[in-house]
């Protein structure tokens, strides 16, 4: 069943003493804008997040499988949409309608295809790429973050020959004392309804997984990540009302004092709550 609304989204999050995403060019230390201090998280990241929920969540129920994970190779479960569909395999792509009913395929069994797009255009038997409906940015820090390099101890030694140097042996952590963290999302209407056909469940399921993307994701490299605040903004429409940037604007952060940020409560949220015509604002969280 179509969507009749388009959604613009505001996400606030914030991590204590932990590492939101580390950069593997950088030892995995918090990425980091060099030119202004301020951390950034990638939308990849946050999407992995999105597509564990919503696997816990569904638990193979059908119509809610995963493409992006480490269980299968991509192109073995392109063969198996063919294989369902009863399509010819091994033609590479010759056969475009054959690649259509693949992708429809795709689309109505697995959740972050239809959401998020794929490129699923390789191996023997291509599905085609899905321009995915529902977009995050990058999320970006509301200050500058200060990167702790910790040194800490082990006693379990993987080898007899390094317990031989000693019963302990050093080793490092970059954490982020504390940092909240904001990032903008967009689901169009008009695209999902053209390409991958989502739902209002779909959709609800979205912002179910966005307020409860951390709590399944606890560990000691992350510390305590937890989703502040979620803004929902819903035109009455398929097209949307105002442009993004403008409903974006009407939520401001800032701290409170110029200090070091240490927890949430340091920085004040400012709501512009005068929406243009066809726009409500709804507060997820």
């Amino acid at each position: 069943m179509a969507i009749k609304n388009r959604y613009d989204f505001v996400m606030l999050f914030d991590v204590e003493n932990g590492n939101p995403n580390g950069d593997p060019d950088a030892g995995n230390s918090p990425r980091i804008d060099p030119e202004t201090g301020y951390g950034y998280i990638t939308d990849v990241c946050l999407k992995r997040k999105i597509r564990n929920y919503v696997e816990l969540c569904k638990d193979g129920e059908s119509g809610y499988n995963i493409l992006i994970k480490p269980d299968k190779s991509l192109n073995t479960k392109f063969t198996e949409a063919y294989d369902a569909e009863g399509l010819t395999k091994k033609n590479k792509g010759k056969n475009a309608d054959d690649i259509k009913k693949a992708r429809e395929y795709m689309c109505r069994n697995y959740y972050d295809v239809r959401m998020f797009g794929a490129v699923m255009s390789t191996g023997d038997d291509p599905c085609g790429i899905v321009r995915g409906p529902v977009q995050i940015n990058f999320a970006r820090s509301l200050s500058e973050i200060n990167i702790q390099d910790i040194t800490i101890t082990r006693q379990a030694r993987t080898t007899d020959e390094r317990k031989e140097t000693g019963e302990t042996e050093m080793g490092r952590k970059n954490i982020i004392p504390y940092a909240l963290y904001r990032a903008e999302g967009y689901v169009s209407a008009a695209l999902a309804n053209k390409v991958t056909d989502i739902s209002e469940e779909d959709i609800e399921l979205l912002w179910t997984a966005i307020i409860n993307m951390f709590e399944h994701d606890h560990s000691a490299a992350r510390g305590k990540m937890c989703m502040r605040k979620l803004y929902v903004f819903k035109h009455n429409n398929v097209l949307g009302n105002s442009p993004s940037h403008i409903l974006f604007d009407k939520i401001s952060i800032k701290l409170k004092e110029e200090k070091p940020p240490r927890k949430f409560e340091d920085y004040q949220i400012s709501l512009d709550t005068i929406m243009p015509d066809g726009v409500k604002l709804i507060e997820k969280l």
